[in-house]
């Protein structure tokens, strides 16, 4: 059963936050400049510290969204600097991802999340068919667990039942999306990465079991 009301406080509180923009500009900056560093994992470091990992992640992936005014690449980008993932040619990759393409249909959190499980869990061999599987069977884990937490995995349902009340459509217009940032919306939305990315770490974390 989704917690409307604790998704609608969670919303508010992001919508007050008061955001280190600079800091945030500044953290970005560096990894388009060094790229994302990568990681020699730590399975059971990670085992041990998971509820801290993703309360990181979780916040990293809101804070991205506020900065970078993409719910996809502040979603994709978060799982992939926790560990050591890809590389920033990705992330700009996912620069027409928001609302699938702005067309009001899949989520930024969840188109994502599926690219930084497909990072982790996919094989730089194309024939490699037993990790196509796996990159499979993660999504089909996350698929259920971001609906079940938010409801919906389509954009305009969101943004009605948990965000603002209705769809504001920000890509369909200039007037679209100036409303859409008055009403906080790059704030707001930061909901869905980082519900996206936590679950998508978590995912990851499960597998090192």
């Amino acid at each position: 059963m989704v917690d409307y009301e604790a998704l609608k406080a969670r919303v508010q509180e992001l919508a007050e936050r008061d955001w280190d923009a600079p800091a945030l500009e500044a953290r970005v900056k560096k990894l388009a400049a060094e790229g994302i560093p990568k990681k020699k994992l730590d399975p059971k470091g990670m085992l041990a510290n998971k509820e801290q990992i993703l309360d990181r992640v979780q916040r990293r992936a809101e804070e991205y969204n506020f900065i970078l005014k993409n719910c996809a690449k502040s979603t994709a980008l978060a799982v992939m600097e926790e560990f050591g993932l890809g590389n920033m040619e990705i992330v700009k990759a996912l620069s027409p991802f928001p609302g699938f393409g702005g067309t009001g249909w899949m989520c930024g959190g969840v188109t994502g999340s599926l690219i930084a499980l497909g990072l982790y869990f996919g094989s730089d061999d194309m024939l490699d068919y037993e990790a196509v599987g796996a990159t499979i069977m993660a999504a089909r884990k996350f698929m259920p667990r971001f609906e079940e937490e938010v409801g919906s995995v389509i954009c305009p349902t969101i943004q009605e039942e948990v965000i603002f009340g209705r769809y504001m459509d920000p890509a369909a217009s200039e007037e679209n999306m100036e409303a859409f940032a008055m009403a906080k919306g790059f704030e707001k939305c930061g909901l869905l990465p980082g519900i996206g990315a936590r679950l998508a770490a978590e995912i990851i974390i499960e597998s090192l079991e």
